[in-house]
Order: C-alpha cells, then sequence, then structure tokens
C-alpha cells in the first residue's frame, strides 16, 4: 500500500508569536485504493387498504315499526305477514321500493365479516339498512367462494319445494335457478344498454336477453348467489325512468340449446369447486398439465402388467381396496383385516385346511394373524355344528298318509 507524506498547512506551519510552544508537524496519510459504494437497497413498500365499516343506509331515528300492508286475506301474527292470496297485482302494486343499495359507498365490514359463512343483510340489499357496522349480518356483494346449502339462500330464508304461482318469492331447493325476470322496463332505443348498466352493479352476468317491444329482459347472472341478491335489490325499482320493476324468477327455458348451456355451466362450476378443494398438483395431474407426473403415469399405472394401463377410476383411487399403493397410504394393518373381514374376502376354505396353511399365509404376506385365524375356525366349527340336526325318532309318519295307526 503506498504511502504519500505531504507538507502540513500554512496555519499549522507557522506557529502564534504569542505561543512559546515549538512548532510541530503534522503527517496526513491516504492510500490509493478505491472502495467501491454499495449497492442502493430498494425497499419495496406494501401499502395496505384500510378496511371501511358499513355505513348505516337511512337514519335510525326515521325507522318506525309499521304493520306490513295487506297482500292476502289473512294475517299470521306468528310470521308478521299476510297470508292466502299473496300473489302480486300488477295493478296495485306498482310503489317505489323504500331505498337503494349502492355497493360503492354502502359495502364495507360489519360484525358478521370476521364469522365465518354469514348470510347477506336482506335490508343491505333493498338498501334501507340502519345498523352499518353494527350489523349482524355482511353488507356486500357475493363473490364466488359464498357458497351455501341448496336449501336456503344468501339471505338464509330457507327454501320451498315449488315456486310460487307469481314466480316470487325464495325459490324452490329443487333447481339452481340464476335467470332473473324483469317487467314493466320502460321502451326505448337504448333499452338493452340500460338494462345492462343496471343489473351489472350485482355481480357478473352471463348472457343478457331483452324482448325491446314488450319491455321485458331476462338476466342470467354467473352465480345463484348474485342473482338472489339481484332480485331483492331491483324490486320496484326503477331504470332511468319512473316505471316501477316486477323482478321474478325466470321459469325453466324450453330450448334444448338453452338446457344443454346450463347444464354445462353447472358442470364447470362444480368442476371449479373440487379444483379448488383439491391440492394444485393432484388437479395438475389429473388434467395432464404436468409432464412428469404423465410419465410416472405410465410407468406405475401397468402395475408391472406390459402393455396395461390402469384408467383413472383405478388409478386415482383412495381407500383400503385402492389398487394403487399410493391410495393405501396412512391405512394400517388392522383397518385392513377389518374391511377383509366384513366383506367376506378369504373367508372361504378357513376350516381345517386354514390351521395348515397359517405359517405359510403368515410368512408371505402377513395378513391375518394367529389369533385371527383361531376365531375364524372356531366360528366356523359353531355353525357346523348348529347346521347338524339330530335323527327324527319315532316312525316317519306325515298328515294325511295311509298308515293305519291311529
Amino acid at each position: 500500500m503506498a504511502e504519500v507524506e505531504q507538507s502540513p498547512p500554512a496555519e499549522l506551519a507557522q506557529p502564534d508569536n504569542d505561543s512559546t510552544e515549538e512548532p510541530s508537524t503534522t503527517a496526513l496519510t491516504t492510500t490509493s485504493s478505491e472502495v467501491a459504494a454499495p449497492p442502493e437497497r430498494k425497499v419495496k413498500k406494501i401499502i395496505r387498504k384500510k378496511r371501511r365499516p358499513a355505513r348505516p343506509q337511512v337514519d335510525p331515528s326515521t325507522m318506525t315499526s309499521e304493520p306490513p300492508p295487506q297482500t292476502g286475506t289473512i294475517f299470521n301474527i306468528w310470521y308478521n305477514k299476510w297470508s292466502g292470496g299473496d300473489r302480486e297485482d300488477k295493478y296495485l302494486s306498482k310503489t317505489h321500493a323504500a331505498g337503494r343499495c349502492n355497493i360503492a359507498l354502502d359495502s364495507g365490514y360489519t360484525k358478521a365479516t370476521s364469522v365465518a359463512s354469514s348470510f347477506f343483510c336482506l335490508f343491505f340489499a333493498r338498501g334501507v339498512c340502519p345498523k352499518g357496522q353494527e350489523c349482524q349480518y355482511l353488507h356486500r356483494l357475493p363473490g364466488i367462494h359464498d357458497m351455501y346449502s341448496p336449501n336456503v339462500d344468501v339471505f338464509g330464508r330457507d327454501k320451498h319445494s315449488d315456486y310460487r304461482d307469481d314466480m316470487g318469492g325464495v325459490g324452490t331447493f329443487l333447481r339452481q335457478n340464476r335467470t332473473i325476470y324483469i317487467g314493466r322496463i320502460h321502451v326505448t332505443d337504448d333499452i338493452e344498454e340500460v338494462v345492462a348498466r343496471h343489473f351489472a352493479e350485482w355481480g357478473p352476468i352471463e348472457r343478457t336477453r331483452v324482448l325491446n317491444t314488450r319491455g321485458v329482459a331476462f338476466v342470467t347472472y354467473t352465480t345463484e348467489a348474485n342473482a338472489q341478491f339481484a332480485k331483492e335489490a331491483m324490486a320496484h325499482q326503477s331504470l332511468d325512468h319512473e316505471e316501477v320493476l316486477n323482478v321474478r324468477w325466470a321459469t325453466a327455458d324450453p330450448n334444448p340449446m338453452a338446457q344443454a348451456r346450463e347444464a354445462r355451466s353447472i358442470e364447470e362450476q362444480a368442476a371449479e369447486a373440487v379444483r379448488r378443494a383439491l391440492p394444485a398438483e393432484f388437479v395438475a395431474q389429473i388434467e395432464g398439465r404436468d409432464g412428469e407426473a404423465k410419465k410416472r403415469r405410465r410407468v406405475e399405472g401397468g402395475f408391472g402388467l406390459e402393455g396395461y394401463e390402469a384408467p383413472d377410476e383405478v388409478f386415482f383411487a383412495r381407500g383400503a381396496n385402492a389398487v394403487n399403493p399410493v391410495g393405501r397410504e396412512g391405512l394400517g394393518l388392522e383397518e385392513e383385516q377389518r374391511a377383509m373381514i366384513e366383506s367376506g374376502m378369504g373367508m372361504e376354505g378357513y376350516g381345517e385346511v386354514a390351521a395348515i396353511e397359517e405359517p405359510v399365509r403368515e410368512e408371505r404376506n402377513g395378513i391375518f394373524s394367529q389369533a385371527t385365524l383361531a376365531a375364524l375356525q372356531s366360528a366356523r366349527g359353531a355353525v357346523t355344528t348348529q347346521s347338524k340336526t339330530a335323527a327324527p325318532k319315532g316312525p316317519l309318519v306325515a298328515y294325511g298318509s295311509d298308515s293305519d295307526s291311529d
């Protein structure tokens, strides 16, 4: 390492006249090696969005408990509703809804957000929930992960075995309906754009069909949960004009192509649910997207037989009776023994021959233990003893015989 000596600065070399100390020299040492500057460290800044609480849609002080409007002939005090003739009259029920939900402003977390499998707020969908973040139900749109029992809807209401006469109400659990009927639409030139814009607020739409001259539309959502939410959110609402919409469940389309499309859509939703439930590598192996898994399938799928490849239901089977050894992993010996005994496998010929073949079986595969074979042998002996009946005593005379004896 090279060292360079430099002369001291002038102010250090020339002492003051008043100072009695002798002048001293100072040496400064510098090095010629250069050190690279450390690289700048990139810091990834994570911006976390704060969750917004759900706001009350109406002022709680303005809420009054009024009896429901009469829609039938009998008032049920237990359910606080009218029954008997609740079919909607298209001339008497043209009243606007009390409120309308605004997803962009009203959505937020509530007490039900941290509770699994919580239902959605019916009053939030209608735009009249006064509780806000204190509500016990969800205040947001249904998503693809919100799946409930087919016996209830997203609001927790029980479904029925059939639709009502006017196709209103909760619906039936015998059919998965994703299409709603919209009537009383004001007929304009841009009716299709108006319907698509208003009903797209409540979830992804798969198909929209509008009858321009009749003021009727059919909207099919991707999931049934969004259809249930949209039906309640748009009931008695208005589009761009002052009409009062009549929103009901749509009847089954008699078109065979539409029925095939509906069945295919339901199968795709079921396949997507299975994909989310199974591990990713297992799904990739089934769908053939994993090249190494395909090679391993060719080798292991033959089970030692040349030219044989087991089908999917055999290769991917899981359980005690699976042919693939991977499917029997985690199953103990006692469980396999119990399964074979219950199914009756290997029960034939376990009389006197079982005791003779016992050492050979223990040594070969060890499926049955000595205690199991002894129990099977004793059980077979007991059954054989009971089956032997004693010889009848006395004359063999049947009823109505030709014997002269009394």
